[in-house]
């Protein structure tokens, strides 16, 4: 009898603590789900970057409409933005209508049909139409001249460093990149650049946030390469020149 009355308090017990380590368990379980977003964002941190960038690709590109229309957030307006810009670049440069002839031309076209519309509106008894009063808001005008302000500051800044001899390798990039642009712009007009830059506004940003978990890897291992190439050309040629050497010992 004493063993039968024992074996139910046995089992009671057994059940206890089999809920109490059920409990432990799914509560430890509900704190590591919960720990999984911050140790994925924290190993999304140590991600490496394109360009070393730290924010997403909107913020990067200054947020806001602008950054939704190169983005294609909404895909009506960017699609209308893209065309227009394709029918002003048809027109100027295959076509090669003048700009000057064609903001004359619109403006006498429109300012005929309003002329037409008002006294046409007077004759029939009809209220003419509103025309809405157009002006450029203050607050963005300044804006824009601040933003365009620092950053030709900047390029002054960095043009007055090379200029002193003070940053050889800026002064290889700048000239890098100034003999490319050269090519480009001898075998291309002013405009077709502009285009072709617009395009690659348009699609080069969208397809790299697609697709920036795979692009990410290979831009790390270019710059890998790159930098070990720089590392053999600094060695072998810039460190002959006595112009860089003595702007490494000065730096030293």
């Amino acid at each position: 009898m004493a063993e039968q009355s024992e074996s139910p308090t046995k089992s009671i017990m057994e059940k206890i603590i089999e809920k109490v380590h059920h409990h432990e368990s799914s509560s430890s379980d509900s704190e590591l789900d919960s720990d999984k977003p911050d140790r994925l964002e924290s190993v999304k941190a140590k991600i490496w970057r394109l360009f070393g960038r730290e924010k997403p690709v909107h913020h990067v590109l200054g947020g806001g409409k602008p950054a939704d229309v190169f983005l294609w957030r909404n895909k009506k307006v960017s699609a209308g933005v893209l065309g227009f810009v394709t029918a002003m670049w048809v027109l100027f440069e295959l076509i090669e209508y003048h700009l000057l002839t064609l903001v004359c031309h619109i403006l006498i076209l429109a300012a005929a049909l309003l002329f037409l519309w008002s006294n046409a509106c007077t004759l029939i008894n009809k209220s003419p139409p509103r025309i809405p009063e157009i002006h450029l808001p203050e607050k963005l005008v300044l804006q824009v001249a601040s933003a365009l302000c620092v950053e030709i500051n900047s390029a002054f800044a960095g043009l007055r460093s090379v200029a002193a001899g003070k940053d050889f390798k800026k002064l290889l990039m700048i000239i890098a990149g100034l003999w490319v642009l050269s090519i480009v712009g001898s075998s291309c007009h002013f405009l077709t650049l502009f285009y072709i830059c617009f395009v690659l506004l348009h699609t080069v940003p969208v397809l790299y946030e697609k697709y920036e978990d795979k692009v990410d890897p290979l831009a790390e291992k270019a710059m890998v390469q790159i930098k070990k190439q720089y590392a053999v050309f600094d060695a072998k040629v810039l460190s002959k020149i006595p112009v860089a050497a003595s702007l490494k010992a000065k730096r030293v």
